[in-house]
């Protein structure tokens, strides 16, 4: 009889335990998640390094028009886009537009950004993500994928042209905003 008891006590102990481990979500503490892009509102800060090591801040550019575009230099569509990006960045830098590459591909080496830049003659930052927490952070899906920032406020996300390139969606957004304007569309779907 003891012994059927102890049985039944340890069995009791051990379900006991096993029901305390698993208190609902609610009980436990909850890890802040990090701020999503949502357009017409504040876009999310970060710091990021390019493949130099160089530093940059969004934060430094709450005063400017800033272009987020997502980049993987093994990518079909930023490969075929990669002379009219360039352009279109250099075009708009004398506007004073402030144009950021950034690379959240988990296998990337600085050394072959560099190199990308260099053979390529990419004049603006590719920055490092390789943790992919700025890319969750504004839900980058595609390469290249742009954001575009006013004044610290997220106003565009999307394609950076249509496959025809006939509409220029970036290049418009960045006209509207010039002008005093919100860019129209301030969503398109981005393909890559």
């Amino acid at each position: 009889m003891i012994r059927r008891l102890f049985s039944t006590g340890a069995i009791l102990t051990i379900a006991a335990a096993l029901i305390a481990a698993d208190k609902p979500a609610a009980e436990k503490p909850a890890e802040k998640a990090p701020k999503v892009a949502k357009l017409g509102k504040p876009a999310p800060t970060f710091k990021l390094s390019d493949f130099s090591g160089k530093s940059y801040d969004l934060a430094d550019y709450q005063d400017k028009i800033v272009v987020l575009e997502w980049f993987n230099k093994d990518c079909p569509f930023c490969k075929m886009f990669c002379e009219d990006l360039k352009k279109t960045a250099a075009d708009y830098a004398t506007k004073g537009v402030v144009w950021l590459a950034i690379d959240s591909t988990n296998f990337r080496k600085n050394e072959e950004n560099a190199a990308y830049a260099k053979e390529h003659k990419i004049d603006y930052p590719i920055l490092s993500d390789f943790d992919g927490k700025v890319g969750r952070q504004f839900d980058a899906k595609t390469t290249p994928h742009v954001f575009i920032i006013d004044k610290g406020k997220l106003v565009y996300a999307g394609a950076f042209v249509d496959m025809g390139k006939k509409k220029t969606y970036v290049a418009n957004a960045l006209d509207a905003l010039l002008a005093g304007k919100q860019p129209s569309p301030s969503k398109t779907k981005p393909f890559g």
